[in-house]
């Protein structure tokens, strides 16, 4: 093992056990529902907050409560119940494409297959990874912006590309922590770590974050 994966492999862990102190509690906060509704939940969190995302599937739940239902409001429809999500026309088309695949070739069950999971309009590697995890705790990492600004500024990364992130933070840790360690970096980024002026003077990572060098 090279001097640099084993640094990073000691930083990894430091990290997670001060993130885990931090955020013995951290979660999904996309409500879970049933698994369609989370993966109707999971697109339109793209650019948009879960708070807002969780309302407007809920108003959409009291329209049409099941996929076949959905399906049936069509892109127009469906575009004014998730307007307030934004994208709401890219979105609609998504969820409409990715339901009639999900009732018609996945028969109404969500795949445990990441490869079949992207296949699917609006539905790239962050969102197929956190399906995985919420929904059949396969290990998986949730690479969003919070995750990637975090880990980058600790030091587990030099990449801005979020495969390129999950793969270098998947090197040094174990499957065993990718799904928490996604929601405590999600938690953390939002309170500490946040992407302009971070609260570096109060952080409790500071002792070890490459963040104090610059």
């Amino acid at each position: 093992m090279g001097s640099d994966m084993k640094k990073r492999k000691i930083l990894a862990e430091k990290t997670v056990d001060e993130l885990r102190r931090l955020y013995p509690d951290a979660s999904c906060s996309l409500d879970y529902d049933d698994p369609y509704f989370f993966l109707v939940r999971a697109i339109l969190s793209a650019q948009c907050t879960d708070i807002r995302v969780n309302k407007t599937v809920e108003e959409l739940k009291d329209i049409a409560g099941s996929a076949e239902e959905v399906l049936k409001l069509g892109e127009e429809r469906l575009g004014e119940v998730i307007k307030p999500c934004g994208l709401y026309r890219a979105k609609a088309k998504n969820i409409i494409k990715t339901t009639s695949i999900f009732i018609n070739e996945w028969n109404s069950k969500i795949p445990e297959n990441i490869d079949e999971l992207v296949s699917c309009p609006g539905i790239g590697r962050k969102i197929g990874n956190l399906l995985l995890g919420e929904l059949y705790g396969i290990p998986a990492l949730v690479v969003d912006t919070h995750f990637k600004r975090v880990t980058k500024r600790i030091g587990l990364t030099d990449s801005d590309d979020p495969s390129r992130v999950e793969e270098d933070v998947c090197e040094v840790t174990d499957p065993s922590v990718w799904i928490s360690l996604g929601h405590m970096a999600v938690a953390f980024g939002r309170d500490i770590c946040v992407a302009r002026s971070p609260k570096c003077g109060i952080c409790p990572l500071k002792d070890f974050c490459r963040g104090k060098e610059s």
